[in-house]
């Protein structure tokens, strides 16, 4: 019989043990915020071509299940509707940001088929619950990789590889597994990680992949675990084969899985994205904009954009080549150059479709925008952004928090609009209506295993590219 003091048993009897009444009013609030976030992004999804081919696969491959394809009309089997919804939820880059990095797209997938299977009415403050602590234990294990920065500078890529054990911990709650059912599900997740940088290079679509398959790992292993299989018990221990020596072994903070459980919750510091491009974008995007915005600048009256960034950011969004949806968002060149083009667009999902990529004076812009890499920057800092102006004049301008940190949080009112801008997508006006006003009302909610319900589509979407 394992230890007790192994750390997947200590988060295995917080996961099973914590009861939905424990949650202060504003985690539960941030929940629902982040739940409807991620549902939205899901429906939108639909329309991308990763999610398209990845349910044509499915579909060629397995019999018709139960469970809901969101923003479609077709149905898959559990496993299934985790992975290409949780594939879905990341690939426009809208899903939300600084969990283990992007939870919501990995926790809430798995949760939501998890509620097909549970067997037993799930409340909508349980199923909250399920949520907060599925984004509580991915955060915590990448923070006992030593966080976000040596971790995925090692080639990891951490939504795929702590992502799973969020959605086992979801998944385990919703299905009410007891704690020791839990570890096991802990334990296999821990096999089910994976996940590298290598996309990074040519703008390969499998970034978007990852996030479905944490989600769809994540709930096999507690499925496996209600099944009466066992998982490894010392998955965090310093032993040959754990998860942390294998996955970090020069950065593990083991104690970071179990310290303050239940008193910092880590949904606290996830962040919901208003721009449509890789988060580390975002501070820089923040800056220009307030720039253009402040001197009322036009894209004639900028001669030179410079960026003065980390070096882990300049390696992960310095990339120029745009011709594809994935690599353009994942470009901070490009990024910028739409807002010097045309800035009162912004850099939403739109500033990326195909006739926007080849666009010439936006390609021509980027030529304009130039990274330079400052050593004297952490590698999760904000960088510093300034312009040459046409005139002479030289402005300079940094964001520490960019618009939708949990410092400084996106309006209400924008992010309403964000949703309904996405869920529109996909879905007809009522709906988008219904989901929201249940959402919003989950707290409410005696039972809400009917949720994918309200994610239909009565046709498939059309593709976005």
């Amino acid at each position: 019989m394992p230890s007790e003091l192994q750390h997947s048993h200590i988060l295995a009897r917080f996961i099973a043990g914590t009861r939905a009444d424990e949650l202060p009013d504003a985690i539960l609030a941030k929940a629902r915020l982040h739940t409807l976030d991620t549902l939205a992004c899901g429906i939108a999804g639909a329309a991308s071509a990763e999610a398209a081919a990845l349910l044509a696969t499915v579909l060629a491959s397995e019999p018709a299940g139960g469970e809901p394809v969101w923003g479609t009309g077709r149905r898959v089997g559990a496993r299934s509707a985790a992975l290409v919804n949780g594939t879905a939820c990341h690939a426009f880059e809208l899903d939300d940001t600084g969990g283990c990095d992007h939870s919501g797209a990995v926790v809430i997938p798995a949760a939501v088929a998890a509620l097909g299977l549970a067997g037993r009415p799930v409340s909508g403050r349980e199923f909250l619950l399920a949520v907060t602590l599925g984004y509580d234990v991915a955060r915590r294990v990448l923070e006992a990789c030593g966080a976000y920065r040596p971790h995925n500078e090692a080639g990891w890529h951490s939504t795929a590889t702590c992502g799973p054990f969020g959605a086992a911990a979801a998944a385990s709650r919703i299905l009410g597994l007891p704690a020791e059912a839990v570890a096991h599900a802990l334990g296999h997740a821990a096999s089910f990680s994976g996940g590298l940088w290598a996309f990074i290079h040519d703008g390969s679509q499998t970034k978007r992949v990852h996030a479905g398959r944490a989600a769809e790992g994540g709930l096999l292993a507690a499925l496996l675990a209600r099944g009466g299989l066992s998982g490894p018990g010392a998955v965090f221990e310093d032993v040959w084969g754990g998860f942390l020596r294998t996955f970090a072994p020069a950065s593990a903070v083991p104690e970071a899985l179990v310290v303050g459980l239940g008193e910092r919750w880590r949904l606290e510091r996830v962040a919901i994205k208003p721009h449509a491009s890789c988060r580390g974008t975002h501070g820089a995007i923040d800056a220009l904009g307030a720039l253009i915005r402040r001197h009322g600048l036009r894209a004639d009256d900028i001669r030179r954009v410079q960026v003065r960034a980390p070096a882990f950011l300049v390696g992960m969004c310095g990339g120029r080549e745009v011709s594809g949806l994935a690599a353009a968002q994942m470009s901070l060149p490009f990024a910028l150059a739409t807002l010097i083009v045309a800035p009162e667009h912004g850099v939403g999902l739109d500033a990326f479709r195909a006739e926007r990529r080849g666009n010439p004076a936006l390609l021509a812009a980027m030529e304009r925008v130039v990274l330079e890499t400052d050593p004297a920057l952490g590698g999760s800092e904000e960088p510093f952004v300034t312009m040459e102006m046409s005139d002479g004049r030289i402005l300079t301008h940094r964001v520490v928090d960019p618009l939708g940190s949990p410092a400084n949080p996106l309006p209400a009112a924008e992010h309403r609009a964000k949703i309904r801008r996405l869920a529109a997508m996909t879905l007809e006006e009522e709906a988008v209506a219904r989901l929201i006003a249940m959402v919003d009302g989950l707290d409410g909610e005696a039972d809400v295993r009917g949720l994918a319900e309200l994610l239909r589509a009565p046709v498939a979407p059309g593709l976005f590219v």
